[in-house]
């Protein structure tokens, strides 16, 4: 069985290597990244390849993660977007993609395990549940 493969977009390097390992040890395979270019760039060389995308709101300079979490939906349309902030929660419903989680931080790691585990399997129940048109 392949592994299911994260795109994790982190701009502390603490919380990066935290959340890395907790997605690790939970059976995940993660692309880390520390800023939102490096998230632009992985999503640019195939986004199809992600079964999620997490990402902190606040990546320093440069793009910020709702621009990453948009990028991702144009790439993929249904593509799970988990957000994770310590501050930004109120923005998103103005700035968040559709059907996409907020994490505020502090959080614990079952937390974001259920997050991410319960948006790719609503993702996969709705890509087989809606047929291809030829």
């Amino acid at each position: 069985m392949t592994p299911t493969l994260l795109l994790l977009a982190e701009d502390e390097a603490l919380i990066l290597v935290d959340v890395k390992e907790n997605l690790s040890d939970a059976g995940f395979e993660v692309v880390a990244v520390h800023d939102g270019r490096q998230a632009l760039a992985e999503l640019d060389k195939d986004g199809t390849r992600f079964k999620s995308v997490i990402t902190d709101v606040q990546l320093g300079d440069g793009p910020d993660g709702w621009e990453v979490g948009r990028h991702a939906r144009e790439l993929v349309p249904d593509m799970p977007v988990i957000y994770m902030s310590g501050g930004s929660k109120s923005d998103w419903s103005s700035k968040g993609v559709p059907d996409s989680l907020m994490l505020a931080k502090p959080f614990a790691p079952a937390q974001l395990i259920t997050a991410v585990s319960t948006l790719i399997t609503n993702a996969d129940t709705h890509r087989q549940a809606t047929p291809e048109t030829p």
